[in-house]
């Protein structure tokens, strides 16, 4: 299997794109550990997905810089080892630029940007003693969004942060490129998670959503997951500092497309 015998963190891992992740990568092999602020979350995902593969959950803030150190600990003490981490934490919090809080603003750069670059950091020291003594180098996955390329205006922060780590890839995929590392990432668009069904029965909502993908139609957290999978693999060995967007066609589209209503198809 692709990832067979690899150990990985993926980050808000409980629910939605992390939890499709963690699933997936478990299929292909690998021993996962899903760091979620959502302790109970963490572990019902474990429960769900102990058939699966050998799981932990670790309970994580990924914008606190112990519970990092704490996570990487755990880890390393269950398995012994990290091959790969998938950045995957993420939050939101809807405002117009004039209305936004500070305090809303600094959560979501704490959690988008400034929680990947801290794993990111711990992951990749670990990965760079390992390489100097001779073990295989390891990968690293950012979770990005097509919000990294057009804005929304009432997704200041997320905008902002998903821009950020952009950027925060192609500079860490330069920084290890030397140890044999490689950091890409995955422009996920319209997804089908929690935060998004309540727009499947907004037949106007929907409607918008599809006009702007040409593929018409939703796309599965597991379609991110086997992105995330082929990226961690050896398949992608010469592949680094790059974003996958995941859209649909929505990003090459300079127009709106015809939809039918939901009932027809």
């Amino acid at each position: 299997m692709a990832l067979d015998g690899r150990v990985a963190i993926v980050t808000g891992g409980a629910k939605g794109i992390g939890y499709a992740i963690a699933r997936r990568f478990l299929h292909d092999g690998a021993k996962v550990v899903i760091a979620d602020s959502d302790e109970k979350a963490g572990n019902q995902a474990v429960e769900e997905l102990a058939d699966f593969g050998d799981v932990v959950a670790v309970g994580c803030n990924v914008a606190e810089r112990l519970d990092v150190h704490n996570l990487l600990a755990a880890a390393l003490d269950r398995f012994g080892d990290v091959d790969i981490l998938v950045n995957n934490a993420g939050v939101v919090s809807k405002a117009s630029f004039l209305e936004l809080e500070e305090a809303d603003f600094t959560r979501v750069l704490d959690v988008n940007l400034k929680g990947a670059f801290l794993c990111g950091q711990a992951v990749a020291r670990h990965l760079v003693d390992k390489v100097k003594r001779g073990g295989p180098a390891g990968s690293i996955v950012n979770m990005s969004s097509v919000n990294a390329v057009f804005a929304l205006p009432d997704q200041v922060a997320y905008s902002v942060s998903k821009g950020g780590l952009s950027q925060l890839t192609k500079v860490m995929a330069l920084s290890l490129a030397a140890h044999g590392i490689r950091v890409n990432a995955i422009g996920p668009g319209s997804i089908m998670t929690d935060l998004l069904k309540g727009v499947v029965d907004d037949e106007a909502a929907m409607r918008k959503v599809l006009s702007r993908t040409p593929l018409g139609r939703i796309g599965e957290p597991r379609e991110i997951a086997a992105i995330a999978s082929f990226l961690a693999s050896d398949e992608a060995s010469y592949i680094t500092g790059q974003t996958i967007f995941a859209d649909g066609g929505r990003l090459p589209l300079n127009y709106t497309v015809e939809v039918g209503s939901q009932d027809e198809g």
